[in-house]
């Protein structure tokens, strides 16, 4: 009997610690693991993060990388998975108003770019100049990715409607990882992405900023899912994202961490 008291003693303390424990039992088996939902254009940062959470945690993330629509979807009908983090914050609303969201928070900041050969041998100076002729366009689908939707809505800001691009826009992306692989492979004249995504391509092409009255600035959100089987390590994930050594992490992927002026 004094064994079984020391040993309950001993489950009782490791539950109630921190990250270095296991999460407190449910009556449901719980996964190995956590799932993941995120947006393809935030990979790099979040790879390198699952990392440092795993070694302070010892909890396992496990990324689904793809558009945040096409992410949506699938959680929809797959009805399982813990965490859901797309390319803006607008997916999270409709998973939220869908029912799925317990909770969320706002992890970084996209600023869109025009992103051209380096150089600019093709003169770009801004959202106009992808309307003269010969000039060769990409931009990411509205209905698949963060970065296509957010676009298509800064075209609409200044008065460009898509019928106008029809003669130059050549290809539409499911991911904005693609948009800037095209500009590498010297493709394409011009993209519009992620001022972070921008950087990773920056010995390939160089960057057209839009002006501030010009643009749409976008939001990361993280939304723990409802199907989640494990909510205290999905919440304590969320919450290492925006701790200081997960915005470090982000910021030195080149990410917005702060709200941009």
């Amino acid at each position: 009997m004094k064994h079984a008291m020391i040993a309950f003693a001993a489950a009782v303390t490791l539950l109630l610690a921190g990250c270095d424990s296991k999460d407190t039992p449910r009556t449901e088996p719980e996964p190995a693991e956590l799932l993941l939902y995120c947006g393809a254009g935030i990979s790099p940062p979040v790879d390198e993060i699952i990392d440092a959470f795993f070694q302070e945690c010892a909890i396992k993330v496990v990324p689904d990388y793809a558009g945040s629509e096409v992410l949506l979807s699938k959680i929809k009908l797959a009805e399982r998975g813990d965490l859901y983090m797309p390319g803006d914050s607008y997916y999270v609303d409709r998973a939220e108003k869908a029912g799925i969201i317990l909770a969320r928070s706002t992890v970084s900041y996209w600023v869109p770019t025009i992103l051209v050969q380096k150089g600019n041998p093709k003169k770009i100076a801004g959202l106009k100049d992808l309307l003269k002729p010969g000039i060769k366009v990409g931009l990411g689908d509205p209905n698949a990715c963060a970065i296509g939707r957010t676009t298509w809505r800064i075209l609409e800001k200044n008065g460009i409607a898509p019928p106008d691009l029809k003669s130059n826009l050549l290809f539409q992306s499911l991911t904005v990882n693609e948009l800037g692989m095209q500009i590498q492979a010297r493709s394409l004249d011009a993209v519009i992405v992620w001022d972070a995504m921008a950087v990773y391509y920056a010995g390939y092409g160089d960057q057209v900023p839009i002006p501030p009255e010009k643009n749409i600035i976008s939001t990361v959100d993280i939304g723990v899912l409802k199907f989640t089987r494990r909510r205290e390590s999905a919440e304590k994930f969320a919450a290492f994202l925006i701790s200081p050594t997960g915005r470090e992490i982000f910021e030195k992927h080149n990410y917005t961490t702060a709200p941009p002026r």
